[in-house]
């Protein structure tokens, strides 16, 4: 069967998104310990990614905890330096699909307010076939209900899809579904995928 449509999440895909990183950079390693030791904040994250108020979020959950109060509230007021920077060669070959006239979808945990931010920052993310973000769609990967409704969309067979994540947990999700996969690692192991499934040429991928 041949491949209908790419599909590309996008955090450690198309932009790297290390939040422990970004807070080791400016409140160093060890409160950084204390502030995710004491509070899930990617836990928090998952609720913006389900639809929830970004700053609503943030804040309420820091005025749980006045304590570090400031320090969860660098999650929303410092979110565009964490969500950074691009992979260039991700970009670079979801661009040489499309210019192959390939489809290209983004199928990701990303909050409404969030997804508005990153696409003033990074104008790739204006660029997709179709988008299907999280917050708009009220469920997050691995749920399989977010890709019963991208299915539904864009109306593709599953085994004529091809998806990269940077999580096994999701990609098994798509795998169960019929859906063609590939655990993304970095860009060039990406790359030689799509060269092997004859979408792109080895000069095309690089």
């Amino acid at each position: 069967m041949s491949i209908e449509a790419v599909i590309f999440d996008i955090g450690n895909v198309l932009i790297e998104w290390q939040p422990e990183r970004y807070y080791d950079s400016v409140v160093g390693e060890d409160r950084r310990h204390r502030v995710f030791d004491s509070v899930d904040l990617h836990a928090m994250n998952d609720r913006i990614d389900r639809g929830e108020n970004f700053r609503d979020v943030v804040y309420e959950t820091a005025d749980l905890h006045p304590e570090i109060r400031d320090d969860i509230r660098i999650w929303h007021d410092s979110w565009l330096k964490m969500a950074s920077p691009a992979i260039p060669h991700s970009v670079r070959l979801m661009r040489a699909l499309q210019a192959k006239d390939i489809p290209v979808f983004a199928l990701t945990n990303f909050g409404v307010e969030t997804f508005a931010l990153a696409q003033t920052e990074y104008d790739f993310l204006n660029e997709f076939n179709r988008a299907y973000v999280s917050g708009h769609m009220k469920v997050i990967k691995p749920d399989a209900d977010i890709y019963a409704q991208l299915e539904a969309d864009c109306g593709i067979a599953p085994d004529r899809l091809l998806f990269a994540d940077d999580r096994m947990d999701n990609i098994e999700a798509a795998a169960a579904r019929g859906w063609k996969t590939h655990l993304f690692e970095g860009p060039s192991g990406w790359a030689k995928r799509l060269v092997t499934e004859r979408l792109l040429s080895e000069e095309e991928a690089t």
